[in-house]
């Protein structure tokens, strides 16, 4: 390939590569409505956490949500083999909160809604929970983060151990889909989903490629 082509590809330098985790199971709630309740995870499963570690760069930023489960994650992924250059919390990449949904069993959300998301998403991308938060509000403040990470961190790997909203939030984003189908995504617990920010695509073209979604080894 000649220099002139070359120069016109997106640069190593310019692109910002998040690698976004979801956290471990959490089973003393997987009956309940946990949203943004701080819940612990379980971390017992070795293979798991070895396979996905294995999988991280070195040297990388990583980025937890204010949430212990998502703490207790990355914390399972050092003991088994990933390396962090540092580690910081950041309120953005939290869960959804599902306001009064929090804490509530499935069959007592199923009681109370009856629309077409159940089965995919709590209730429709643009509708508010009751005293909390809609999806949309959700994906504005991973903007916020990803803006930020971005502008802050280009040329860099960022490893985010977050929740399933987030990660379908910058999912929506990379692929600019309608509200309507940002739920779509199965995204597994401790699973990988890999998406670069590439800062020097001229107007016009993608600035994300997708690399895995929900990958588990």
């Amino acid at each position: 390939m000649n220099e002139k082509i070359l120069a016109r590809l997106p640069k190593a330098s310019h692109a910002t590569r998040f690698w976004w985790i979801r956290h471990a199971r959490v089973p003393e709630v997987a009956h309940r409505m946990y949203g943004s309740l701080d819940v612990d995870s379980d971390t017992s499963d070795v293979p798991l956490f070895t396979g996905v570690a294995a999988k991280l760069p070195h040297d990388a930023l990583w980025v937890t949500s204010p949430l212990k489960r998502t703490k207790q994650t990355a914390q399972a992924l050092i003991d088994n083999g990933a390396k962090a250059a540092d580690i910081i919390e950041d309120a953005d990449i939290v869960e959804q909160n599902f306001g009064d949904y929090n804490g509530l069993t499935h069959e007592a959300l199923f009681a109370l809604r009856d629309d077409a998301y159940l089965g995919f998403w709590p209730l429709p991308p643009e509708e508010q929970a009751p005293n909390g938060e809609s999806f949309s509000m959700l994906r504005h403040r991973v903007e916020s983060f990803v803006d930020r990470m971005t502008a802050a961190h280009r040329g860099k790997d960022i490893v985010c151990v977050a929740h399933r909203g987030t990660i379908l939030a910058a999912l929506q984003m990379a692929l600019d889909l309608p509200l309507r189908n940002s739920v779509s995504f199965d995204v597994g617990n401790v699973s990988l989903t890999r998406l670069t920010h590439h800062g020097d695509v001229p107007e016009g073209g993608p600035q994300w490629r997708v690399g895995d979604v929900s990958w588990l080894p």
